[in-house]
C-alpha cells in the first residue's frame, strides 16, 4: 500500500484537539540516562487528562463526526484507556456513549471511565478479552444504528495518536530514536507515520508484550493474524490481532519490533515508582523496559520513550512485585518431598537455605498425612547468583524436589 494515499495529518489533528488534550511534558530522566549512557526522555502521557494518550485519538475521531452521527450516539470497545477517552469526549460534546469493556478489566479503570463520562455513558462488561468485547460492541452498534469508535484501526484515531509525535518534535527536534509501545497499533502507526514524514532520521523501535505479540505474529504471517492465546497481564496492550491499517503503516515504517517479558515490565514499574515517583500501568512501562534490550544501540543517543498510560490499580502491586522477583531470579518455588527421617524440615532451614535466604511460602499439598507428603515452598534469595548453590545443597542433602518455576503449567496451577 502506498502510504502517501492515506488521509492522515496529525498537525491538523493537534489543532482540532488542543482545547481538550493536555500538552504532556517531555522529561529528561537522569537515572535512565546514567544507566544507559544516553539522553533518555520520557513523553509523559501518563499525565494526560485521562492518564493515557488514548484521549487524543478518541476525541479526534468523535469531533470529526457529522452532527447527525453524533446525535445517534457512539459505542466503543476497550480494556480501559480508550474507554476513558471516549467517555470524556462524550461528556465534552454532550453525546450518548455505550462502552463495552472485558470482564477482567481492573475496577480502577471502570470507575475512572464512569467518572469521566459523568452520566453521558453506559458501561457493559462482557467477554474475557478485548477481542471478545469488541465483537459484542459491533453487534450492539449495528442493532442500535450508532457509530462505533475504533480503539486503533481508523485514520482519525491514528491521526490523533500521532499528535504525540507532533509535540515530541516541537520539544526535541534532534532526537535520534523513539520507543513506541504496541497493542492494537494505533500509537505506533500514528507516531511512526508523522516522524517518518517530518524526521526520517529517527530510529523507530516498536515494543509489545511478550505474552501478546500481535505485531510480531503479523510480520511473520505477512498480515494480521489472530493469536489463539494471549497473556492479559499488560491489559492496555494485550490484543489478539493487530489492526489491519495499523499493520500496513507500522510494518513499513518501524525499524524493529521487540517482545518484552512481562517480568521485566514489572521490574520497570517498581523502579520508576521507587526512583522517580512515577506511577505507570504495565503498558506504560513497555517502552522503558525495552531500553535494556537495545542498550548498545542507544549509547550516546537522544532517545524518547513514550509512557503511554498511568492507570495502574494499586491492588495489582503485590502481583507486580512477585512477577518482578521471579523474572529477576530472586524468587523460586519448589515442590519438596522431605526425606523420611527426623529433623528433615530443620535440615532444610539450617543447611539447605543460605544465611540470608527467606521462606516466603510453605504449605503441605496433601490433605491427609500432610507431614509425610510434599510441600510447596517459596524461597526468596538475597542474590540471584545464590540459586546454583541452593540447588546443589538440595541435592547434597538428598531432598527430592521439582523446580516449579521451570514448569509453566505447574506454576500457574500451584502459584
Amino acid at each position: 500500500m502506498d502510504l502517501s494515499t492515506l488521509n492522515i495529518n496529525s498537525d491538523q489533528a493537534a489543532l482540532r484537539i488542543k482545547d481538550i488534550v493536555n500538552r504532556t511534558p517531555l522529561q529528561y530522566n537522569i537515572h535512565l540516562s546514567e544507566t544507559y549512557g544516553a539522553e533518555i526522555y520520557l513523553k509523559r502521557e501518563d499525565l494526560q487528562v485521562v492518564r493515557s494518550y488514548k484521549l487524543r485519538g478518541a476525541y479526534n475521531k468523535i469531533v470529526s463526526l457529522t452532527a447527525e452521527e453524533r446525535g445517534r450516539g457512539v459505542t466503543c470497545a476497550s480494556a480501559g484507556n480508550h474507554a476513558q477517552g471516549v467517555a470524556l469526549s462524550c461528556k465534552k460534546l454532550g453525546i450518548k456513549g455505550v462502552i463495552f469493556m472485558p470482564g477482567p478489566t481492573p475496577r480502577q479503570k471502570i470507575t475512572q471511565t464512569e467518572m469521566w463520562g459523568n452520566g453521558c455513558i453506559e458501561i457493559v462488561l462482557t467477554g474475557d478479552t478485548f477481542d471478545d468485547c469488541q465483537k459484542a460492541a459491533l453487534e450492539y452498534t449495528a442493532e442500535h444504528n450508532m457509530t462505533f469508535i475504533p480503539p486503533f484501526d481508523d485514520e482519525r484515531i491514528i491521526e490523533g495518536q500521532g499528535t504525540v509525535a507532533v509535540e515530541i518534535l516541537e520539544d526535541l527536534p534532534d532526537l535520534d530514536a523513539i520507543f513506541i509501545p504496541i497493542g492494537g497499533g494505533g500509537l505506533s502507526s500514528g507516531v511512526s507515520y508523522h516522524l517518518k514524514k517530518h524526521a526520517p532520521q529517527v530510529k523507530l523501535y516498536g515494543v509489545e508484550p511478550e505474552g501478546a505479540p500481535s505485531m510480531l505474529a503479523a510480520l511473520k504471517n505477512n498480515g494480521p493474524i489472530e493469536l489463539e492465546h494471549i497473556n492479559k497481564f499488560v491489559d492496555g496492550a494485550a490484543v489478539k490481532k493487530i489492526g489491519a491499517l495499523n499493520y500496513t503503516i507500522s510494518s513499513q515504517l518501524l525499524d524493529s519490533v521487540k517482545p518484552i517479558p512481562e517480568g521485566k515490565i514489572c521490574t520497570t514499574i517498581l523502579q520508576l515508582y521507587n526512583k522517580d515517583a512515577i506511577v505507570v500501568e504495565p503498558a506504560g512501562a513497555l517502552s522503558i523496559a525495552a531500553l535494556e534490550f537495545h542498550k548498545e544501540e542507544i549509547k550516546g543517543k537522544k532517545v524518547v520513550c513514550v509512557v503511554s498510560g498511568g492507570n495502574n490499580d494499586i491492588d495489582r502491586m503485590s502481583e507486580i512485585k512477585e512477577m518482578s522477583l521471579l523474572y529477576e531470579g530472586f524468587k523460586h518455588y519448589f515442590i519438596v518431598r522431605f526425606p523420611q527421617r527426623p529433623g528433615a524440615l530443620r535440615l532444610l532451614v539450617t543447611e539447605v537455605l543460605g544465611a540470608k535466604d527467606d521462606i516466603t511460602r510453605f504449605e503441605y499439598i496433601k490433605k491427609t498425612e500432610r507431614e509425610r507428603g510434599p510441600a510447596l515452598i517459596g524461597i526468596e534469595l538475597n542474590d540471584p547468583k545464590d540459586y546454583t548453590s541452593l540447588i546443589e545443597r538440595f541435592k547434597a542433602y538428598k531432598f527430592d524436589f521439582i523446580e516449579v518455576n521451570k514448569d509453566q503449567t505447574l506454576f500457574e496451577y500451584l502459584v
